[in-house]
């Protein structure tokens, strides 16, 4: 399958380590002596509707990628902490007996 990097702007980052959903690829980190692609790059989520910053930027190495979908893209490498506290439950789930 080939496919422009454009392309790759449109797909979701889904991690298989812990299923965590990444966002959407919004740059491509490209070597310029061999014409390699070296990364994607995902934009960190914002805080609080943008008025707080936002967390860092999630870089993914070439190497970590493992499929490439219509879709996805379902990479393998540990997820840095601000996604692991964005994807857990909301504290008033346990309070009102949601699972």
């Amino acid at each position: 399958m080939n496919c422009c990097i454009t392309d790759l702007h449109e797909k979701e980052v889904i991690n298989l380590s812990d299923g965590c959903r990444l966002g959407s690829v919004c740059d491509v980190e490209i070597d310029t002596c061999s014409g390699c692609i070296v990364s994607i790059i995902i934009w960190g989520k914002s805080k609080c509707f943008g008025l707080l910053g936002k967390t860092e930027d999630i870089k993914i190495c070439w190497n970590d990628i493992k499929v490439i979908g219509d879709d996805t893209i379902l990479v393998e490498f540990d997820c840095p902490e601000e996604c692991k506290r964005n994807n857990k439950t909301n504290p008033l789930d346990s309070l009102l007996g949601r699972r």
